[in-house]
Parts: C-alpha cells; sequence; structure tokens
C-alpha cells in the first residue's frame, strides 16, 4: 500500500437526492470512511448537488459514486442537470479512453443514477413498474455476475434494498455487446406474473458499473425507513402485513443486506484502488 499513501485519494459523490431526506448519503459516507480507515488512507470526499445547483465534478478526482434520488428517470429528459449529468458521463469516458488519461476513472451508479445510465447508453428499455418495489428482496447473479470483483464474497441469490417505482427490462444485447457491456444480475424470477425480470446490475464497460438496487443501505436506515408510517402503509398495502414484518426481520439477518452492504461498494473502492496502485 505505500505507493497510494504517498497521495491523497479523491473521491466525488454526484448526489441526485434533489433535497430530499435520504438514508443513501449518510450510508456512502459512512461506507467511506470505513473503508479509507481500514486501509489508512487519506481521503478526500466531495458531494455533488447534480439536481438542484446543476453541480458536476470535473476529471480531477480518482473515484465516482453516482446516487439514487426521487422521481421519474424519463421526466428528466433534456432538462439542463440531465444534460450536465451525461457531459460529465462524456467526459469521464473520453479520459478512460485516452492514450493521457491515467490512472482510470472508475464510476459505480446506484438506482436512479443506474436508470439515466441505462437509458443513456440505450441497453434496455426504463420504463414505469406495476407497482412499487420496495423492501428486501433476492439478486440473482448471472454467469458475468459470477465472475465480476465486485461482487466477490456474495452468495446467489445474494439480497439487498431494492426502492423504486421504475425499471430497466428488455436488454438490447447488441449495443452491450458494442460497448463490452455485461449484465451482472436480475430479480428474482416470478413465474406466476407475466412480466419480464428487471436488469439489476450492468457493468458499463471496465470502469463504469451500476446497480438497480441499494448496495449502499445498512440495517439501520432501512429499519428506520420501514417504521416510517408511509413507507409502512406501502408495503401493507402492496404486500400485507406478514410481509412488512418479515422485512423488519430480515434486517437482523447478518447475511442478507449487511452481508451486501460490507460488499459490494468496498470491493468497488478495492478494485478503483488497485488501478491507483497500478498507475502511481
Amino acid at each position: 500500500m505505500s505507493g497510494i499513501e504517498k497521495r491523497n485519494i479523491r473521491i466525488a459523490i454526484l448526489d441526485l437526492y434533489e433535497g430530499q431526506a435520504n438514508q443513501g448519503m449518510r450510508c456512502i459516507r459512512e461506507i467511506l470512511q470505513q473503508w479509507g480507515d481500514t486501509h489508512q488512507l487519506d481521503l478526500i470526499c466531495e458531494e455533488f448537488d447534480v439536481r438542484l445547483a446543476l453541480q458536476v465534478p470535473d476529471t480531477s478526482y480518482d473515484i465516482y459514486i453516482s446516487t439514487g434520488g426521487p422521481g421519474s428517470p424519463l421526466d428528466s429528459v433534456n432538462s439542463e442537470w440531465e444534460n450536465n449529468f451525461f457531459s460529465w458521463m462524456k467526459e469521464i469516458e473520453d479520459w478512460n479512453n485516452s492514450m493521457e488519461g491515467y490512472p482510470k476513472k472508475h464510476v459505480f451508479f446506484i438506482c436512479h443514477s443506474f436508470q439515466l445510465a441505462c437509458r443513456h447508453y440505450g441497453i434496455g428499455e426504463v420504463c414505469k413498474r406495476k407497482s412499487t418495489a420496495f423492501g428486501v428482496f433476492p439478486i440473482h447473479m448471472l454467469e458475468d455476475g459470477k465472475e465480476e470483483t465486485v461482487f466477490e464474497g456474495l452468495r446467489d441469490p445474494f439480497y439487498s434494498v431494492d426502492s423504486r417505482d421504475y425499471q430497466v427490462i428488455k436488454p438490447n444485447h447488441n449495443k452491450l455487446r458494442e460497448m463490452g457491456g455485461k449484465i451482472l444480475a436480475i430479480e428474482k424470477n416470478r413465474p406466476h406474473v407475466p412480466y419480464e425480470r428487471a436488469i439489476m446490475s450492468v457493468r458499463f464497460n471496465d470502469y463504469f458499473l451500476g446497480t438497480q438496487f441499494h448496495p449502499e443501505a445498512d440495517a439501520v436506515g432501512m429499519s428506520m425507513y420501514l417504521q416510517r408510517e408511509d413507507k409502512k402503509q406501502t408495503v401493507i398495502e402492496n404486500h400485507g402485513e406478514p410481509k412488512w414484518k418479515s422485512m423488519v426481520e430480515q434486517l437482523q439477518d447478518p447475511e442478507k443486506i449487511m452481508w451486501t452492504y460490507e460488499h459490494v461498494l468496498p470491493n468497488f473502492l478495492n478494485h478503483a484502488m488497485g488501478e491507483l496502485i497500478i498507475n502511481n
């Protein structure tokens, strides 16, 4: 680790929460702090309010994490903030594709950011779900997911928090192949309903990866979320009270969302850090 200790690690967090109260930012901050402490790294983390303040980071950061957020991933088409967001993605792509662009920049897209990236690249259909998906759900790996460094240490299926009214379905496999992309995971198979399974994770290229689920979610935050009367009623109305009680109980299982919390983003950070060491 000596090569990387000579420099600060600069991490940009693109906040897409539009000023709304959330647990995501707290969880990401805590994961970064824990990871930095574990590796005895000097992290410089800066946050960018993408939607309200029209902020995006430049290419001077080493690692980027783009968050989930409220609302429709379709209604923002051609908005100023979304155009800025896609321009930022292009800048990072151009850096990574250039001969002079070292070290490469790794980006992780979460939930709303993931939906935007999928729409931007045209790798699938982004659409509204029949009903809200909210709770702790199994995520099923495809073959490429089982070889994915960021998923190292996870079981198949693994469990994570899913909170969304939209989804990405009908993958464009030709487009994915052109990009060098891979579908890593999909949602649980439900043969009793006539709906296509949603894409839950994609590696867009060697440096961009995203998840529909929330790998940053922890048991404390999710428990607080589930106890909120509006969220409790949403789950009960859509799935019944036994499902709500089951979700609360699952949060106490260390092999479910806390296992994902302890592996996915830390694995991503470790992988990105390896790029910094090699090119330092």
